[in-house]
């Protein structure tokens, strides 16, 4: 649909919502302090719209400004990735655009492997969401619990997998360059 089309459909939009509220011209040009003659010939579509004049007869009619226009319906906000399987793991990538920080959601399930620590370059920053997180890091081995976040630098030899019985579900931010998250958190003094 073009601009020009969109343009042509606010004016029978415009008549149609007048007459379903049965509110006359002249009622509806003492309400918003447009010209009867204006509002005619917007009706008509011999008036293009614009913003002064279409904000008044939103806030008459008591609708929100695209009902007028016939905006297009607001895409799904929902992030719909699709899972990826390695080694064992489902990782849902959280990021669309690549390089920089990413973001995964992580699902590994619970299996008796010998853990094998690996290092690249970055900063990882980990957040268990439910299950229990085993992370080895360098000469540390850790159990890390839903609601509690590692992060380390990810040149020091890791590994992580699930702690228990049950799999592991946990966020994971990571940047391949190094870069840190930033947590910022108003003080709670008294």
């Amino acid at each position: 649909m073009t601009k020009d089309d969109v343009l042509a459909g606010v004016g029978p939009r415009l008549r149609q919502l007048r007459k379903e509220r049965e509110v006359t011209l002249a009622a509806l040009a003492e309400a918003t302090g447009i010209s009867l003659s204006t509002l005619s010939r917007l009706e008509s579509g011999l008036r293009k719209p614009s913003l002064e004049l279409l904000l008044p007869i939103a806030q008459a009619h008591q609708v929100p400004l695209d009902e007028l226009v016939g905006a297009p319906p607001v895409g799904d906000p929902r992030v719909r990735a699709k899972p990826i399987q390695r080694h064992g793991r489902t990782y849902w990538p959280l990021t669309r655009q690549p390089g920089g920080l990413q973001a995964f959601k992580v699902l590994v399930p619970p299996r008796r492997e010998e853990p094998e620590p690996q290092t690249h370059e970055g900063y990882e920053w980990l957040y268990v969401l439910s299950g229990r997180l085993r992370v080895v890091l360098g000469e540390h081995d850790l159990v890390v619990g839903a609601g509690e976040a590692v992060e380390f630098d990810t040149r020091v030899p890791h590994w992580f997998g699930a702690a228990g019985e049950v799999p592991v579900e946990f966020l994971s931010l990571f940047g391949p360059q190094g870069e840190r998250v930033h947590v910022r958190a108003r003080s709670t003094r008294t």
